[in-house]
């Protein structure tokens, strides 16, 4: 029983700061030895410049246009709903931030509510959400830049026709192989690749259609209108590339140069990152407000009728890529330890950067949905495609300055994300759960410069070969979890926190929950009720359909228990919405997300049970 009690052992709020002023992981007050600290220079603006940095990349240039094709214009609802359950989550944080001014994130927060475990659990988890999230943004920044410098004209220089890298070494192995099978297969069935090149050519699919006829292929319409021309790409990619054998040489050379270049960035110091993350957020906003200022001028209120095409499922199939858009306000917790005035600014901060970027984010979907019909938005760069001629407006120039400013908006948030993980390894090691070297600060930089040269090499490789849908799921899902832990985090703390001085104010959820749960029951039924029935036959379809139906069942139980628990213990109202939306969301994203990510935190708890436990600080205090 001992052995599984320490599995669950604390830190004190006031061990936590001890640890962090010490510089070591074991505080010990006699010790003369101080290491060096991380450099305190970040003040208000600075943080809300880093929250927007963070939020403002790969989610809103790249995702809102897949979420925009299945939901409609009703996608904003989407982006609505999201802001919430991230400004619940985000009040959460900032009462952390406000009481544990210290670098891990939500590592260090279940450390002090749910214990060591617990803790490892999320540290782990947010691995998935910085490392394997930039992943995603530095596969995305590839695509943007290789599709500008593409469109690049000097002929003075001798640039006639732009700058062409080799298909093989701007994709993942992954998608080539993908494509390459893809296309092949309507090759194999009578289509050629320059009518497949017409195809993406097409404005609308009646002209697809047609092009399918006069090549009596009309058999492949649903096939072949599908294919765009990043397959086409991936097909080239794969019948030119360099081979060793059989096996074939494709890599993403742009995506590994800027994980590089950002990694040197954030090694050499915060003050360097500072600076370069506020010339580059002030450049893309004013990019995103000139996208809304001249796109109102062609928007068309025909093209939101209708509103919601695909109803609310519709909208929902977008939710791991809006959901994408949003993460990052909670890296600003890493950066605790080099604010200049961390309880105060940490928490506005985050609250500032969530607002901002939600008021943008919905009148640019506004925008987009206005300008062209939602059907021609599931493209990769659809800030950029609602300005060229496939779009049909066709103003060129705000097209260039779109694909420029998409390529400083991704960086920003290489740059937090590249920031935020070593940061959290050092917290981590501190306590002993990560070899030493993890939390070991350089002297003359100030950074924790072996976390962060490990936190380059496991974004920049796995980058080369990665495909970009996978990685945005697992990275979604690992966030949500984080969230729902710090939600419940507060919870767990609430009394210790008090009722005075609090971001997360108490509201009295006794008898508001149980009622909403009520109303929310009743509204789905009276809706659906078939559909709900059907749902709760659970011996339909036998293991293929009930796997499917696990995410969803998780979240009723946690629901009821929630509930439960709400009207005995009287919880504050905010971090159990926060935490019910949060859990709502990852039941969004399907059993193969969950799978993916339970294997992820098995693997986790292997290197935990093998190392961490024995090294804890904690553990070795008790022996």
């Amino acid at each position: 029983m001992s052995s599984i009690s320490n599995l669950f052992r604390k830190k004190s709020i006031e061990q936590i700061k001890a640890d962090a002023e010490s510089g070591l992981g074991d505080h010990d007050p006699s010790s003369t030895t101080q290491e060096p600290h991380l450099r305190r220079s970040l003040g208000l603006l600075d943080l809300t410049a880093l929250g927007i940095a963070a939020i403002i990349g790969a989610g809103i240039f790249t995702m809102v246009g897949k979420a925009s094709a299945n939901g409609g214009p009703a996608v904003v609802l989407l982006f609505v709903f999201t802001a919430i359950a991230c400004g619940l989550s985000a009040l959460c944080y900032a009462e952390f931030a406000s009481k544990v001014p210290i670098a891990g994130s939500a590592y260090t927060y279940s450390y002090a509510s749910f214990g060591e475990l617990f803790a490892w659990i999320i540290g782990w988890d947010l691995l998935v959400e910085y490392a394997i999230g930039n992943i995603a943004v530095a596969i995305s920044w590839s695509d943007y830049f290789t599709n500008l410098i593409k469109n690049i004209k000097i002929p003075r220089l001798g640039i006639a026709n732009g700058i062409h890298i080799p298909d093989y070494f701007t994709m993942d192995y992954l998608s080539a192989s993908r494509g390459y099978t893809t296309i092949q297969g309507l090759i194999d069935k009578g289509a050629s690749l320059d009518l497949l090149g017409k195809i993406t050519e097409a404005t609308n699919d009646d002209q697809k259609i047609a092009l399918l006829q006069q090549a009596s292929l009309s058999g492949l319409k649903d096939d072949a209108i599908g294919v765009s021309s990043s397959l086409l790409d991936a097909h080239h990619a794969w019948t030119t590339a360099p081979q060793i054998g059989d096996l074939r040489i494709i890599a993403d050379i742009p995506a590994l140069a800027i994980v590089v270049l950002i990694t040197i960035l954030v090694y050499i110091g915060i003050r360097e990152s500072k600076t370069a993350s506020n010339i580059m957020v002030a450049l893309k906003l004013g990019i995103i407000l000139l996208v809304i200022a001249a796109g109102a001028f062609y928007v068309s209120p025909s093209n939101w009728s209708p509103f919601m095409p695909n109803g609310f499922e519709g909208v929902m199939k977008g939710v791991a890529g809006v959901f994408f858009a949003y993460i990052g306000f909670d890296a600003l917790s890493t950066t605790a330890e080099e604010c200049k005035d961390p309880k105060r600014d940490l928490p506005r901060s985050m609250m500032l950067s969530l607002v901002i970027c939600t008021a943008l984010y919905v009148i640019l979907a506004l925008v987009l949905t206005g300008m062209i019909s939602y059907k021609k938005l599931d493209v990769g760069d659809p800030l950029a495609f609602v300005f060229g001629n496939k779009g049909g407006v066709n103003v060129p120039w705000i097209e260039g300055i779109v694909a420029v400013s998409a390529v400083i908006a991704m960086a920003t948030v290489l740059l937090v994300f590249q920031l935020g993980q070593p940061r959290i390894w050092m917290a981590m090691s501190r306590d002993g759960l990560l070899p030493k070297i993890f939390s070991d600060i350089h002297k003359r930089f100030r950074t924790p410069w072996f976390a962060t040269i490990v936190t380059g090499l496991l974004v920049a490789i796995p980058a080369l070969f990665m495909n970009l849908t996978e990685v945005t799921d697992l990275s979604s899902i690992g966030t949500l979890f984080a969230f729902v832990l710090v939600c419940g985090g507060v919870l767990v703390k609430d009394e210790e926190f008090g009722r005075e001085d609090r971001y997360v104010p108490y509201i009295n959820g006794q008898f508001i929950v149980p009622a909403l749960f009520v109303i929310a029951v009743g509204l789905l039924f009276y809706k659906n009720g078939t559909a709900m029935k059907n749902f709760f036959n659970l011996t339909a379809g036998g293991w293929e359909e009930f796997k499917h139906k696990i995410p969803y069942l998780i979240f009723i139980l946690t629901a009821i228990a929630l509930t439960v628990l709400t009207f005995v213990k009287r919880l504050t109202l905010i971090p159990v919405l926060g935490l019910l939306a949060c859990t709502y969301l990852m039941s969004e994203l399907g059993f193969t997300n969950w799978l993916r990510f339970s294997i992820w935190l098995v693997v986790g708890l292997i290197v935990y049970f093998l190392y961490g436990f024995s090294h804890s600080k904690l553990n070795k205090a008790e022996a």
